[in-house]
This record gives structure tokens, sequence and C-alpha cells, in this order.
């Protein structure tokens, strides 16, 4: 059978009220946690999709005006504001393809120009903008420059290597330039090195060691303060230490919490304000420096994307939970901004699995549909591999259970949020261990009576369209069909085509280069399994895609032609997932007319 055009018109058998009712979840407009000046807190810049597009939006809070910055068919993801809010800085890519440069425009509106027109197009290794300059960081094929502009003068790379590197802080008086490193041999585990920005010359540096990364994430807020916050995982986990860096000494800050932590400081620099994940939830603190300590700030059970501490010390987060959906809110409350007056239709708690797994127990979260069990299942695999599925608003979770199905999502090994030694257990042996995992659940839940084992899905985007692919061909007694979205799907093709910032990271997965280990990259390759793929699979590809280039998706979707497998595909003009919702809509009606005439709920 060769392949199909997928089309949203042969959507089957949902009702309009369903279909309005899961679509309405994708068209209710979002904002993101509003990003504001540190010299000018009123003046505030957030993304949202309220066109339609995910665009940048500039916000004055002293007018209460607000005002579409960007304006790209595509859409715009990338933004920040200078310290005096007067530039709003934004990054300029192709369709998606996330290769572009900086551009910059008033706040109050004007032309957009090119930040800094000596730093060529790239992709983006950070941007740190300070009050007298001003540094980038950009990677291409042949490596990560790191480059200082300051006002008024002449631009400069500062370090260059062939290896991944980025612009991480800058200190209040821009005299101290921290950025991270690879040199070592791993872009898992970075080291840190600090600059002096008057003439590049090296103030310190610090490194745990093999396996043991450090993340810089800001200095105190105050002018001539030389403490940097840092994350750290020398116990296991995330941690923090501040690290006052002209001193060159640290205080590992250890706190009472079981998960990982990360953290930013109040306006002040006294104290704080720490976001604690653990078992697919967060909460947030405060902790004071001078007492050490720790209180809770009162937020509802789910999950907080982002938190900022205001200048007048109240905390403002967006927060959902797997029911209700992102509210960007004070944390005493009330909500600080909203796109439209009209809620999306609420969607479906989770419940919480634990199943036995032959590297440990495997967290797994579950929605039933109404009715009794067993189901119709889709296994919802979470991209990354190095991110986790949680308690929090999903519409495209939602639209499986609308249509009928059960939903499990699986944190298998590779997740975060569950320590360092979880995080990287697939090295050397990347998704064939994930697919353990999710084996071990789908197992478990068929033994419990949830999961019909003849109607099952295997779904996922980006690393987890790579594991539905994978899972088709090594597990193919387990699945009734496929639906592979953004995947890796040729190991070897993608390796030559992906940036350069992830052939450094499959390096260290994989222990090494295609022509160093050649016979690990086909083991874990999906193309290697595919003449045992029994199910029928769909493949949801963008042509601009630099993650998971097309030519190897191409590779994949020539054999199951060759092999007369049946397969459908659907293509979009963009990069590894779109920012436009109709396209989105467009992607999941595909989605769902697929899996109901192969998995009937």
């Amino acid at each position: 059978m060769g392949p199909v055009s997928a089309e949203p018109s042969t959507v089957p058998a949902l009702s309009p009220e369903v279909t309005a009712r899961w679509q309405a979840r994708f068209r209710a407009p979002r904002v993101s946690l509003p990003d504001w000046a540190e010299d000018a807190p009123h003046r505030n810049l957030y993304a949202s999709d309220v066109s339609g597009v995910v665009e940048q939006y500039a916000w004055d809070r002293e007018t209460d005006t607000h005002r579409q910055a960007t304006d790209r068919p595509n859409g715009t993801l990338i933004g920040t504001l200078s310290p005096d809010g007067e530039t709003i800085w934004w990054f300029a890519d192709t369709d998606g393809d996330e290769f572009g440069v900086w551009m910059t425009q008033p706040f109050a509106g004007g032309e957009d120009t090119v930040a800094v027109t000596e730093v060529e197009a790239a992709y983006p290794a950070g941007l740190e903008v300070g009050r007298s300059l001003v540094a980038i960081g950009r990677s291409t094929d042949d490596g990560s420059e790191l480059w200082l502009a300051p006002h008024g003068g002449t631009p400069r790379v500062v370090y260059r290597h062939a290896d991944p590197a980025s612009v991480d802080a800058l200190t209040h008086d821009d005299e101290l330039l921290v950025l991270s490193h690879s040199e070592n041999g791993d872009p898992r585990y970075p080291a840190l090195r600090v600059l002096r920005t008057a003439d590049d010359s090296v103030v310190t540096e610090k490194w745990d060691g093999e396996g043991l990364g450090l993340h810089a994430l800001e200095f105190a807020p105050l002018p001539g303060d030389r403490r940097l916050l840092v994350s750290h995982e020398r116990r296991g986990r995330e941690e923090l230490l501040i690290w006052d860096v002209e001193a060159d000494t640290e205080t590992e800050l250890v706190l009472d919490l079981p998960g990982d932590v990360t953290a930013g400081w109040y306006p002040d620099g006294s104290a704080l304000l720490v976001g604690h994940d653990h078992a697919a939830r967060s909460e947030l603190y405060r902790y004071d420096l001078a007492s050490g300590e720790l209180a809770k700030l009162e937020t509802p059970t789910g999950v907080v994307r982002g938190a900022t501490a205001r200048p007048d010390g109240t905390v403002e987060l967006a927060w959902s939970n797997s029911e209700l959906p992102p509210v960007i809110r004070r944390a005493d409350g009330p909500v600080v901004l909203s796109a439209s007056d009209e809620e999306p239709p609420p969607a479906y708690p989770v419940e919480d699995r634990w199943v036995p797994g032959p590297g440990g127990d495997v967290h797994a979260l579950l929605v039933r549909p109404a009715g009794e069990g067993p189901h119709a299942t889709a296994f919802l695999v979470h991209g990354g591999p190095e991110a986790a599925d949680d308690d929090s608003y999903r519409a495209r979770r939602a639209a499986y259970v609308d249509a009928g199905y059960a939903v499990v999502h699986v944190n298998y090994r590779g997740s975060t949020g569950y320590g360092s030694t979880w995080r990287d257990a697939l090295t050397g042996r990347p998704g064939l261990t994930e697919l353990e995992d999710i084996g071990a659940v789908y197992d478990a839940l068929v033994a419990e009576g949830v999961v019909d084992p003849q109607r099952v899905i295997l779904t996922g985007g980006s690393w987890g369209g790579f594991l539905t692919l994978l899972g088709l061909g090594t597990q193919p007694e387990r699945w009734t069909a496929g639906i592979a979205e953004v995947p890796v799907a040729d190991y070897l093709a993608a390796y030559e085509d992906e940036m350069e910032g992830l052939r450094a990271y499959d390096r260290a997965l994989f222990g090494g280069s295609p022509e160093q280990k050649h016979d690990v990259y086909v083991r874990s390759s999906p193309i290697t399994y595919v003449d045992a793929v029994a199910a029928p699979v769909l493949v949801v590809a963008g042509a601009n895609d630099p993650r998971c280039p097309i030519r190897q998706i191409d590779n994949y979707l020539g054999e199951l032609e060759r092999l007369e497998k049946p397969h459908e595909v659907y293509r979009f003009d963009a990069g590894h997932g779109s920012l436009v919702i109709e396209e989105t809509i467009r992607q999941v009606e595909v989605a769902l007319a697929f899996a109901l005439r192969h998995v009937q709920p």
C-alpha cells in the first residue's frame, strides 16, 4: 500500500459538540509569563497566540496599553527587553527553521532593525542585554561563537570553539560575563567560565567533573554584586549554590525538598524565589538568605511554568493543572494578565501510577474516559528526552479523551524530575531503554484491566516521535497504530543534517559519532526495524525542521513505500512544530482521524 496524503476532512464519527470542545481548547488565547525590564518594571513583554499565531506583545502597565510587536506568518517565539525598557529584542528565523538573527524594535513601536550587523545568522546560543553592551551567542555547523557588542563600540568575538557553548549571565554593571562550555567533552554537563568584559580575560572557572553539570541561572540584581546563582547536581538531582565569582567562594543551599529545584532572585537580592518540581507537580518557596528560612507560597496543586518576583515583593506565575487552563496570576490569587475573558473548556484529571520497571519504578500519568475498561488507549510519549509529562493543562491529551480514548503518559528513563541517574540511564542505549519502561507501564495497565491490548496507539512528537517509530519496529506485538510527529526516523541521516548542537548531544548520548559508534546508532535507529512494522503509521513532518530534518523522514517513508506498509503522511511548511494555532488544529484533526479509522474507542 502506498502513502496516503492525510486530510482533516476524513475525521469520522466525532459529534460537532465534541469537535467544538477539543478545538476550543486550542483556540483559547494564551499568554506567557511577562518579562519585565529591570530598570523600568512597568514595561513588559510577553508572547501570545491571541491573533492565532504566537507573537510578541509589549505591555505598558502604567497606561495598561498592549501592542503587538511582531507579526510574521509562522510566528515569533523568542523575545526579551533591554534593562531600561526602551528596546525589544526578538529572534528572526525563517519559517520555523530556528536559524536567524536578533532584531530590535523600540518599545513604543517603530522600525525593526538588525541588532548587531556583524553577527551573522546562526542558531541562537544565549543573549544577555546589558546597560552598556550586549552578549550574543551563536551556533553553526562550525561550532560556537560568543560575541560582545559594546554600545557605540566595535563588536568582537570573545569565545570560539567547535563544541557547544552559550552566553549565560551578565552582572548588573556589565563588567563580568558568564559563559557555559563543553570543552570537557559532554554538552550535557557544561562547565562555567567568567570573563571580564573590559579585556576578555578569564576571572575564574568552575567545573564539577564528568557527569556533573553546572548551569548559571542569574547574577544578583544589584550594582557591584558578584553573587551568581548556579544549579548543580552533586547529590544526584538539581540543587542550588551561590558562587561569589570575584572571591571565588561558594555556598551550597541545602533545602529539605525531595525533587529538583531552581530559583531566581528577589529584586533586592535578599531572598530567592525557589521552584520545586517533583512527581509531575511543582511548588514555589521564598528562601531568605539571611535566616535560611524556607517559606512555601500557597499555590494550587498543579504545574508552575514560570515565576518572577516583582520589585514590590509580589510573585507572579504561570500556572495550570490537568483540569484548569493556564493563567498568569499572583501567588496570592489575583489574575495579572489574560488574553480573553472566555476560558476554554476544562479538561480531565490525571491519575498517578508507579510501575516496577527494569531500571526502577516508572512514574506514569493516566486519564480514563467514561465507561468501564479495558479501554482503547493512546500512549502519548513526551519529547526531549530530557523533559517530563506532568499535571498541566494539555489540549492534545484532552482531545484524545474527548474522542473516547484513555491516555497514558510515561516518564521513562531519560525524563527530568526524577534525579540525575534516571535522566542519564539511556546513555549508550537510547530509545530501547525508554521503550522498556513504556512496555512495563503497558503491561501493568493491561493486567489492571485499564488498557485493551488489541486497541492501543503509540504516539509522540520529536523524541516521542522517534520512540513511536522505534516502538512500532521493536515492539510490533504491542501497538495497533502509530502516530509519529516530527520524528527521528533514520538516525544516521538525521545526524548528518541536524544542527551542530544536537550532533554534539548525540555524540554524548551514543558515546561518539556515527563513525565511532556506527553499530550503536544503527541499533537505535527506527529505520533498522522498518521490516517488522505491523501497524499502520501516520508521520507528521515539518519541511523546515532543523532538529528532525525532512530528508531522514523521507528515507523512512521510502522504506515503508518499498515494503508496501500502510502509512499516511502529513507535511506542513514550518519547523519543529507550528506556532500557528489553526495549523496545530489541522495536525490534531489528521491524527484523530487516523486514530479513529484504525483503533475504535
